[in-house]
């Protein structure tokens, strides 16, 4: 299938792809899209930057469109871990089904809550939401969740691990059991999909490239570097390699805001994005990274998903994520598209098991490069990487005598949340669930 007329999507969806300048399916779109149009379940798994969400919204689209039932209740349902995302998604929506009578409407914390009640009672198709918000609609009775006919998981497995599952689980009692369902995602570990499952009917598996894998485009490297040096290196590296848009991640938010300030002390510009920040100091903080005028954006994994920015070159991990999978969606915020991209790993000697691990789960090893003058220490021992939140000082983490970021607990996935009702928050980590990560935040 090397067209989208190919696929069987209705004129009004060519026309619009059309439009967008978009000729052929990629992979992921070809094998996802024909299933889907037929009502068939699906867990789709492809590499980010790959085109996943025109798989699952333009099927969704052509869908709603042929049976134009008017309400106001929602038809389709798609839901995401980030307000990021679900602009994203948004976009999408908006962009192909330009030439369709169908309405969409986009809710998420972090900005006032009225507004999206009054545009769900002037009647909605399709609903993107991050499950907090879409909770507190939910508790206030301001949305309806009877009449939804396609739910879409995006990033389906941050969806069902076990910081945001007792809420996709209260959202799911609200929906009808008899609906179409869509997880997509760039992976799937074993226990997400044993739980995925249950909210399936007899689901087509479809993976185009091998579970975890990284684009190809996408050059990757560790710098191994002792723990008090790497800001050091990092700015080094920007320095000497001219690098003009450069997108760093942290572990925790505390050492997210620290970093983007010793980069500015170095002269480098430099943001912060992450879940403390309004939604409207990370729409700037975007904002002014694309346009070039934060030469560095420092994010933690809240931005590993959702981001979408034209040929980002660069991509660096100050701190190797807890979750080896993680690691797969940071990186593919480069190499994009088709476009090539480097992915680079300061890697101190506290976090070699967790290299290990990312390399063990995508099954290959990365070129570790040690930069003249930044040489580890070999008499250096490994310190554990604590709780993010255990000092007293409010810094967000304890801190190693160089002053570098805090570090979240080994296995504890951390999540930014999206609820703007702050009494309803969690805090992470606590009692172990399921599959035996501790509950985190839920957005």
């Amino acid at each position: 299938m090397n067209t989208f007329q190919s696929l069987g999507l209705s004129a009004e969806l060519l026309r619009a792809l059309s439009d967008q300048g978009y000729e052929s399916p990629t992979p992921i779109q070809a094998r996802a899209i024909p299933p889907a149009l037929d009502g068939a379940d699906l867990m789709a798994a492809a590499q980010t930057g790959t085109g996943k969400t025109a798989g699952f919204v333009l099927p969704m689209l052509q869908r709603l469109g042929a049976s134009q039932r008017r309400g106001k209740a929602p038809r389709a349902l798609v839901l995401t871990p980030t307000r990021e995302l679900a602009a994203q998604v948004a976009d999408s929506v908006r962009d192909y089904g330009r030439h369709l009578p169908l309405r969409s409407v986009t809710v998420h914390g972090g900005v006032s809550i009225t507004p999206q009640i009054k545009r769900l009672r002037q009647g909605v198709d399709v609903l993107i939401a991050t499950p907090g918000r879409l909770l507190d609609h939910l508790n206030q009775r301001t949305v309806d969740l009877s009449a939804i006919e396609i739910l879409v998981l995006d990033e389906a497995d941050r969806m069902l691990d076990m910081g945001f599952l007792p809420d996709i689980r209260r959202l799911l009692a609200a929906i009808p059991k008899a609906r179409q369902t869509l997880l997509f995602s760039a992976t799937f570990s074993d226990e997400i999909k044993r739980l995925a499952q249950g909210l399936l009917r007899s689901p087509q598996v479809i993976e185009v490239a091998r579970r975890n894998s990284t684009a190809v485009a996408v050059t990757q490297r560790v710098h191994p570097v002792d723990r008090d040096r790497k800001r050091a290196l990092l700015s080094y590296l920007i320095g000497a390699g001219n690098w003009r848009q450069v997108l760093v991640f942290t572990r925790t938010k505390h050492g997210a805001n620290r970093l983007a300030e010793q980069l500015e002390r170095d002269g480098l510009s430099a943001t912060a994005i992450h879940g403390n920040k309004s939604q409207g100091a990370r729409t700037r903080a975007l904002a002014d990274f694309k346009r070039g005028k934060a030469r560095v954006l420092v994010a933690t994994d809240i931005a590993a998903r959702g981001l979408d920015i034209d040929q980002l070159p660069h991509v660096v991990n100050y701190e190797l994520p807890n979750v080896p999978e993680d690691y797969v969606h940071r990186i593919g915020r480069t190499g994009r598209a088709g476009n090539s991209g480097e992915a680079v790993s300061l890697v101190c000697v506290d976090e070699h098991k967790l290299l290990r691990d990312i390399e063990r789960v995508m099954k290959r090893s990365i070129d570790k490069v040690v930069v003249e003058g930044f040489e580890p220490d070999p008499s250096i021992r490994p310190e554990p990487i604590r709780q993010g939140r255990r000092n007293h000082g409010g810094n967000g983490g304890q801190r190693h005598k160089s002053g570098g970021s805090g570090h979240a607990a080994r296995g504890t996935r951390r999540h930014e949340s999206d609820n703007s009702n702050p009494r309803r928050r969690r805090p992470g980590g606590g009692k172990r669930q399921g599959g035996g990560r501790p509950a985190g935040r839920r957005d």
